[in-house]
């Protein structure tokens, strides 16, 4: 729709014009225009709902068209009270949810689930979504007239709560708990790789670990590094695909039951990790992947490595401008994740090898890509909108380069990071020493590339240069 905010009318309400800062009270709106037809008192209540929601996420109406928003959904409310409480079947309102979420149970997500095909997937997807939203208006208004909900009500939604996750986004691949029904996950090379992800024998999870259906390796990096939900489920569609397409391409098999070739595992792993072998072998360090003694353990070895580094490339962001951070970041995560699978015990503590960040929700993000990313930003503010000359702040080349050098500097920096470390705390002085010597060097490099083509000789150039810096 084209309207804004401020122009919503009397009989105009709708989920797509909702303020930015209440983009969480849109489903429960569209469910309210939904219900219209059938029962207006349930819809009354579900945007009644919508009101209480949106006063407590912005108490203050300070967000951009949310006081326009709040003042067209009052008067709304004020008029359809009267109106729609004449309609109602029951005595109450409370009554009222509680009738209509019972008999939208039996007419849709009962129906679907004993129909025989059970195809329409689309269609309990909807079921489950409006289902859940009523539920939380049904609870909300018991709570006001303190009323307990019925126990048939809460048996019926507890059977289809931990489904409510079946409409999870995707690319390509389905990864909900009904995906293995799906006729893509069934597909015979997808299938064998999927089936090796889900391989996590002998992973040591976390104590007090809740383990879900169907969990594989990239749950388990999840749940001892803290990556974010979405970001597994994006790599885990990532490498399938990536293992998938080379295996189709380079080492096609004809065998009835087809299985993950491991040599498309080491060819994607030969691939992803071309560059941060030339980084260890540039720093004259040892890398970081190591591979088990026991032949069956070399294929889980080696897919947690690859899935490693995609999900450390997935939070990335702007890091990624930054190949020999992320080298360097996942050189001591890989070595983290040895110590861990090996059993390692650590000398200071006497206990087994733990992430350096925890594993909480998010550790990644806001332990390692988030100082990173604030150091960046500060030096980009010492630009004053890009006055400043180039000596005085720091570029993207340049923390770059920070983690190139050959004296191992970049390792000095410790892991955990030091808040201390000249990379977070190097003074305009020394900005313009590095800078000094970086420039040189890469001059340096420049000319002796020039002299090497047989061009004229430029030593006198060069020092001139030197000069003026």
């Amino acid at each position: 729709m084209s309207q804004t905010a401020g122009n919503i009318g009397m009989d105009t309400l709708d989920s797509e014009v909702v303020p930015s800062s209440l983009v969480e009270i849109s489903p429960i709106l569209r469910v309210s225009n939904e219900v219209e037809a059938s029962n207006p008192r349930v819809a009354y209540l579900c945007r009644f709902y919508v009101f209480e929601k949106a006063c407590k996420l912005d108490p203050t109406s300070s967000g951009r068209g949310v006081l326009q928003f709040k003042s067209a959904l009052l008067r709304r409310l004020e008029h359809e009270d009267e109106t729609t409480l004449s309609g109602r079947q029951q005595i109450s309102d409370a009554r009222e949810m509680q009738s209509f979420y019972q008999d939208y149970y039996k007419k849709y997500i009962q129906a679907l689930l004993n129909a025989a095909d059970k195809a329409d997937r689309a269609q309990l997807t909807k079921a489950y979504q409006t289902a859940a939203v009523l539920f939380k208006v049904l609870k909300a208004v018991n709570q006001t007239e303190d009323v307990e909900v019925a126990d048939e009500i809460l048996e019926a939604h507890k059977k289809f709560e931990g489904k409510i996750l079946i409409d999870v986004p995707y690319n390509n691949l389905p990864h909900d708990p009904d995906s293995q029904n799906q006729a893509i996950t069934k597909f015979p090379k997808i299938q064998p790789i999927a089936i090796a992800l889900r391989n996590t024998r002998d992973l040591p999870w976390p104590a007090g670990h809740k383990k879900k259906l169907d969990e594989d390796m990239l749950d388990w990096l999840q749940t001892v590094f803290g990556f974010q939900k979405d970001n597994v489920a994006n790599q885990r569609e990532n490498l399938i695909l990536l293992l998938v397409n080379v295996q189709i391409r380079q080492f096609p098999r004809p065998e009835q039951q087809p299985k993950l070739d491991d040599r498309a595992v080491s060819f994607v792993m030969k691939k992803i990790f071309k560059n941060y072998n030339k980084w260890c072998k540039y720093l004259g360090r040892k890398t970081s992947l190591w591979l088990p003694t026991i032949q069956q353990e070399v294929q889980q070895r080696k897919l947690l490595y690859i899935g490693l580094y995609l999900l450390i490339w997935g939070e990335a962001a702007n890091l990624r401008l930054m190949p020999a951070c992320l080298c360097y970041i996942y050189h001591h995560m890989a070595f983290e994740l040895y110590g861990m699978l090996a059993g390692s015990v650590s000398p200071m503590t006497g206990e087994r090898i733990k992430p350096a960040y925890g594993g909480e929700d998010e550790a990644f993000l806001q332990k390692v890509v988030t100082p990173i990313d604030n150091r960046v930003a500060k030096e980009a503010k010492r630009s004053r909108g890009g006055k400043s000359k180039h000596s005085e702040r720091r570029h993207y080349d340049d923390f770059n380069e920070y983690f190139c050098y050959r004296s191992t500097r970049c390792f000095q920096l410790g892991w955990p990071m030091r808040d201390d470390a000249d990379f977070f705390c190097q003074t305009a002085e020394e900005l313009r020493k590095s800078y000094r010597w970086f420039s040189a060097f890469a001059l340096g490099r420049l000319f002796s590339i020039q002299r090497w083509r047989r061009n004229d000789d430029v030593d006198d150039t060069f020092d001139k240069i030197l000069t003026f810096m």
